[in-house]
Formats: structure tokens, C-alpha cells, sequence
């Protein structure tokens, strides 16, 4: 990830690969644990490149391997932590690793997410490792210090680590080549001799690849006709808002997005650091909230999601699509989707932008003919945010920028 031109602005490339396991309605609440199951041939128009597997309930937990934790009825927290140092300060640690996950291909990309409680001082560490196909096994890579309140270690990501089998960029882990199977590594951490309450309620990743492949555009499906309400948040008028947190404006698409959603759940937490007086302040107070400091930046895919699992009371998590079709599902559920694009000039009809390297949305619904109706977050003011685009366009910038890449935030 980096700063890119936002049609003459600044903004954070969220690039990634993908294709897509298709899911149907029902598939949308398939159990955790278990990657998700492909729909029928009717609809399989190209060979799907992504599996989401994840683990919650206390099957999934207990399928894992526990180091000093002890297993609730849907999470894992600390019973008889070890010591473990990080950055010099001393902290009483557990440790949940999760089996093997085997897509059925030959996976080039993972994209982690979780769901932690992390009070006071503590915080969880996420790591990934691979497995090749001819059985080496890589080191463990890790992709992100995550605490919800930022306190004692800052919220960080650890770009790099290229050895093995893979590096980070940012919230994804690339293979060096492909990998036949993966897992995921979270370690519950609290100051040394504290009973804070940290613990793990979901962890997973998408696997993919050839993410951004060409493909025909979809056809409307079961989300034709239906637009969710979801209330319309500018990024652009919080414009040199908190230099510490990104500055806002061209920097907060993702923030804001997520604000959206949330908003939209009748979730508007009281703002917290935020001076009195700003406009939509839950914009603010979310950018806060999801800043990474080791990218410099609010547009950390797996660090909004974390957040928002904070809030609501459904999951969320980071996952790829193959297509609007598949989108539709959720909108159809009743749950709006935050996607990932980039675009050039003359490639999306009626934005608020002439450009964007990488730049986060809402989709909130679909029209009778198919066409999408979002919430794009670059609009000048509130009242410019809701947008309609072309469905062939804004499918092909989507599965090309990011491998459709989505946050589903729901509240059950």
C-alpha cells in the first residue's frame, strides 16, 4: 500500500488479487470452520480463485491448537499465560493456532481478519505462515499488533518480512510463489499481572488467486430494485482533520465507509479524542479508531473490520467476491458492502473523482436494470455522496483494483 493520486488528491492503494467462491443467500450464514461451498454451475461462469475458511463457534476453537488459553463457548481467553516480552515491555501471553486450511488451488494471497476483545492495555498479534505444495513449511509472518483502544503499543501492521514462502504488505501475506495450505496465529497479550479480559471470538483469512482476472459482467440478480438506508457521510469535509490519524479528507474513504455502515445499524459511538463542534464526528472518531501506524494510514482493510466486530453484534470480516452478483446477496440479506476500486479517467461514469489509485465505497443497492447504487464517500458534501454507476464499470474496476475485495459488516 501506498499514497496515490485521488483524480488530483491523495489517496491509499488497496490493492490485492482474487476471483471468487460464489455464494448463495444461504451460504452468506454457512457455519465458521469450514470454507465456503461453491453454488451451482449455472452460475459459475469462471473458476472460482477464493475460499474463505474461519474459526468461531467452540467446535471451530477447539479444532485449534491452545497454549496458555482456555476455551469459552465461542472464544479462547487467557487461563495460564506465559511470559512473553514485546517491544521491551513484559506482558502475560497465550497462544490459539488454527489447523491447516487447504484451498482447492494453489493460493498466491491471504488476507487475515478478526474479532478480539482487547480492554485496557491489552492486545492480540496476528501472524500467517504457508505450506508449499512439495511439504516445506514457512516461518511465521507477523501481520499486525491489533488493539481497539491503541493504548501502551501502538495498532500496527510489519510490511516485509520477505524469506520463505512470503511477505506482508500491509493486511495481506503473498505467497513468494503459491502455497497449498495455510494457518493463522493469534497470541492474546496483557500486561504482566493483569486479569484484563482479552480474548479471541473469531479469527480467519481469504485465500486467493488470479483475484483480478477479466470475467463478463454479471447479471442483475436478487438484489434488483432494493437500496438499503444508508445515511451519506463526505469524506471531503473533514478535510485537514487530525494530522495524526491521516489528516481526513482524500485520506479517510475507508474510515468513512465504514462510518456509513455503521450508521446505517444505528451504531454512533460517543466520540472519543474528537474536539466538539466537528460535522459527522462519528467520521473522526472511526478514522481514529482504525489507524494504522505502521502503514500510516485508515485504510487498512482487516483494522476496519476489527473495529466494526467491536460494535456490532453479527461478525465482520474481509473476504473477496467474484462478482456484483454475488454482492447482491448481502444487499438482498439487507446488509450493504464497503469494496475496494481504483480507476482512471473515463473509467466511472458520474464520480465525484476523475481518478483513484484506491478509493473505498458503500454499496447500498442495486437498480431494476442492475446498475449500482452506492454511497461513494468522495462526494464534496453529504448530500453529494449517493451515486449511481454503471454495473459493467464499476465491476470491472472492482475485480481488477482489488479481486473484489469487500468488508461485510452485519449486525444480528
Amino acid at each position: 500500500m501506498g499514497r496515490v493520486g485521488l483524480g488530483g488528491l491523495s489517496s491509499y492503494v488497496l490493492r490485492r488479487p482474487a476471483s471468487a467462491l460464489v455464494l448463495a443467500l444461504v451460504a452468506l450464514l454457512l457455519p465458521h470452520g469450514h470454507a465456503a461451498v461453491a453454488a451451482p454451475a449455472a452460475r459459475a461462469r469462471a473458476t472460482s480463485q477464493v475460499e474463505m475458511t474461519s474459526w468461531s463457534t467452540y467446535a471451530d476453537l477447539k479444532s485449534g491448537t491452545r497454549s496458555g488459553l482456555k476455551l469459552g463457548r465461542g472464544d479462547v481467553s487467557i487461563r495460564k499465560p506465559r511470559s512473553r516480552v514485546v517491544a521491551g515491555r513484559s506482558y502475560d501471553a497465550g497462544t490459539w493456532t488454527s489447523p491447516w486450511a487447504t484451498p482447492a488451488f494453489a493460493a498466491t494471497a491471504l488476507i487475515p481478519s478478526w474479532e478480539a476483545t482487547t480492554p485496557g492495555k491489552s492486545l492480540v498479534r496476528v501472524e500467517v505462515r504457508g505450506r508449499a505444495a512439495d511439504g516445506s513449511t514457512g516461518t511465521w509472518d507477523t501481520v499486525a499488533d491489533w488493539s481497539r483502544l491503541n493504548n501502551r503499543l501502538p495498532r500496527t501492521t510489519y510490511s516485509g518480512q520477505a524469506d520463505d514462502l512470503g511477505r506482508v504488505s500491509v493486511d495481506t501475506w503473498y505467497a513468494t510463489t503459491s502455497v497449498a495450505a495455510w494457518q493463522v496465529r493469534v497470541t492474546l497479550l496483557r500486561p504482566r499481572g493483569s486479569d484484563l479480559a482479552v480474548s479471541l471470538e473469531r479469527v480467519g483469512a481469504v485465500a486467493s488467486a488470479d483475484a483480478a482476472a477479466a470475467r463478463p459482467t454479471s447479471l442483475p440478480g436478487p438484489g434488483a430494485g432494493t437500496v438499503l438506508p444508508v445515511p451519506t457521510y463526505s469524506q471531503m469535509v473533514h478535510s485537514g482533520h487530525y494530522p495524526q490519524w491521516g489528516g481526513g479528507g482524500e485520506a479517510w474513504c475507508s474510515a468513512t465507509s465504514t462510518a456509513m455502515v455503521l450508521a446505517y445499524y444505528g451504531i454512533a459511538p460517543t466520540p472519543s479524542g474528537i474536539a466538539p463542534g466537528h460535522v459527522d464526528a462519528a467520521v473522526d472518531h472511526t478514522a481514529r479508531m482504525v489507524y494504522d501506524h505502521g502503514y500510516d494510514g485508515t485504510g487498512n482493510w482487516a483494522f476496519n473490520t476489527a473495529y466494526a466486530a467491536t460494535l456490532v453484534t453479527g461478525d465482520s470480516y474481509v473476504t473477496r467476491m467474484r462478482d456484483l452478483r454475488e454482492a447482491e446477496d448481502y444487499v438482498a440479506a439487507g446488509v450493504p458492502l464497503v469494496i475496494s476500486i481504483a480507476f482512471g479517467r473515463n473509467q466511472l461514469t458520474g464520480a465525484p473523482i476523475s481518478a483513484s489509485s484506491g478509493h473505498l465505497l458503500v454499496v447500498v443497492g442495486f437498480e431494476a436494470d442492475g446498475d449500482v447504487v452506492v454511497n461513494d464517500p468522495a462526494g464534496a458534501t453529504d448530500a453529494d455522496v449517493r451515486r449511481v454507476y454503471d454495473r459493467a464499470q464499476l465491476e470491472r474496476i472492482w475485480i481488477a483494483a482489488s479481486g473484489g475485495t469487500a468488508y461485510v459488516i452485519r449486525n444480528s
